[in-house]
């Protein structure tokens, strides 16, 4: 039997799902009931028989997100993946082709089964099913599409339209429709025989490259440069900023699937939900008598058919009805349910004045642990510093200002300029402007650091880092908001 890969497609940023979904921590990575949607995404795949190591491809800013979900499902096997890393996002065609090239270079003409990292589908029996179907239509030569039954006249989905049966449970396809207006979405449930495009798909990766050299030459021939310029950084593939941002920003769908002869599509007869909306949230979540689904420390009184999501405090809601509500530490959004194209643009107006909200939760996670600010103020900053064992920051620099650390539980080692030394619990070290540092955790339990910052200027790039476990390099400033991985704590 031919190899089949797995490719989980990582880039979404969740716009509609702020304020839970930020730039450095997207919805896929968002703890939903205990699991991430990336890890349920993973979880889905080790579950299939015979297939191989999977492929994932996400932005390089989350990185180490994914690698420590799938080394804590994969344990050692996760060394056999395949991680490929956008520096910017182009849509589905071009991660895809990449993934394409990757799996030829471990398996002779292998079956890509293609991935979004945001589902929630249940139950897995049904999944293996249809994937077992659509492995038929790929050994064939075709390009198989999911398509999932329409609960609704869903107007944020797209449609397949089913033709005649091909072969067992596998459909050719009529044609693709994108997403409709209300009317036409009722017209389509109203006819028959329409299915929503689950953006789930598996073919042979010759075939999806020779379709999209067909129908889409642009993207082809940037992917395949793309291809040749890798780098290999650690257990990381990644391209070059400059050549990727000439690839053309394309979809699997618009590049391929409308144009090719050779679609067809296998029914997917399960609970299936594109989890990019508060609205989404609502129907799947567990909701009370009144209609409400309550995450967190959350109380009603007269409250009807509201998503409330709690993260850090109690949320209280009297009298009110048909809204979502979602608090974080630093941001509440409050929502008529169903505006999840609206939060987009009010996503976007915070962008344009610059709010950090945009990018980062108040807690970042890093690959040595996580940091999280607990106090601003004009020249000084306090945070938390969590260090897991045997991990360690990088050694570095600030220009503008001083950090004193409190070590409040575990060890930590210091370095500072030429000197060692060893800080246990209750004890300090003081780090001037312009000194190189270094902090590590020697112990077995994690180091939690209590670090306040003093100076003229706090901003996150303020950083020189001259040695890294991480393989991470500080870059320039950049307009706007600043990401963590430019110069983080650590």
């Amino acid at each position: 039997m031919e190899t089949l890969i797995p490719v989980i497609v990582s880039g979404g940023s969740g716009t509609r799902l702020w304020p839970l979904s930020r730039g450095q921590h997207p919805k896929q990575f968002m703890n939903i009931k205990g699991q991430t949607l990336f890890g349920r995404t993973l979880a889905r795949v080790l579950a299939l028989p015979d297939r191989a190591a999977p492929c994932v491809i996400c932005n390089e800013e989350h990185r180490f997100l994914a690698a420590a979900i799938m080394q804590e499902q994969m344990g050692e096997a996760a060394r056999r993946a395949s991680i490929l890393l956008e520096p910017m996002g182009r849509n589905t065609a071009p991660a895809v082709a990449l993934a394409a090239l990757a799996a030829l270079e471990k398996a002779e003409d292998p079956l890509l089964l293609v991935l979004p990292s945001d589902h929630l589908l249940e139950p897995q029996a049904a999944f293996d099913q249809a994937v077992a179907l659509a492995r038929e239509g790929a050994r064939a030569g075709r390009l198989a599409v999911f398509g999932v039954d329409p609960a609704r006249p869903e107007t944020g989905y797209g449609y397949i339209r089913r033709g005649p049966e091909i072969a067992p449970g596998v459909f050719a396809v009529s044609r693709f429709v994108e997403k409709p207006s209300a009317p036409e979405a009722e017209a389509m449930l109203a006819a028959g025989g329409y299915s929503w495009n689950s953006g789930m798909f598996l073919f042979r990766a010759s075939v999806f490259l020779r379709e999209l050299a067909a129908f889409a030459p642009l993207a082809h021939e940037a992917c395949l440069l793309l291809w040749r310029e890798r780098l290999q950084d650690l257990d990381f593939i990644r391209f070059p900023r400059a050549s990727f941002a000439q690839c053309p920003s394309i979809s699997v769908d618009y590049a391929v699937m409308e144009h090719t002869g050779a679609a067809c599509m296998v029914p997917l007869a399960a609970s299936w939900h594109d989890m990019g909306s508060w609205e989404s949230f609502y129907e799947t979540g567990d909701k009370d008598g009144e209609g409400n689904v309550r995450v967190g420390d959350v109380l009603c009184r007269e409250a009807r058919d509201c998503y409330l999501h709690s993260s850090h405090r109690l949320l209280a809601a009297v009298g009110v009805s048909g809204l979502s509500v979602v608090e974080t530490a630093d941001a509440v959004l409050v929502a008529g349910r169903g505006h999840g194209q609206e939060v987009k643009v009010l996503l976007e107006t915070l962008r344009e004045r610059g709010r950090p909200e945009t990018e980062t939760h108040l807690r970042v996670y890093r690959p040595w642990g996580f940091y999280e600010t607990l106090a601003r103020g004009e020249r000084f900053q306090v945070k938390r510093l969590v260090v897991s064992p045997g991990a360690g920051l990088s050694l570095q620099l600030h220009h503008h200002r001083a950090e004193h650390w409190v070590v409040v539980r575990g060890t930590a080692q210091v370095g500072l300029e030429d000197k060692t030394f060893l800080l246990r619990e209750d004890m300090s070290a003081y780090i001037p402007t312009g000194a190189r540092h270094r902090l590590l955790n020697p112990g077995r339990i994690p180091a939690e650091i209590v670090e306040i910052q003093t100076g003229s200027y706090l901003g996150e790039d303020d950083i020189v880092r001259f040695d890294d476990n991480y393989g991470r390099a500080p870059l320039p400033p950049r307009n706007g908001p600043v990401a963590p991985e430019q110069g983080e704590s650590g």
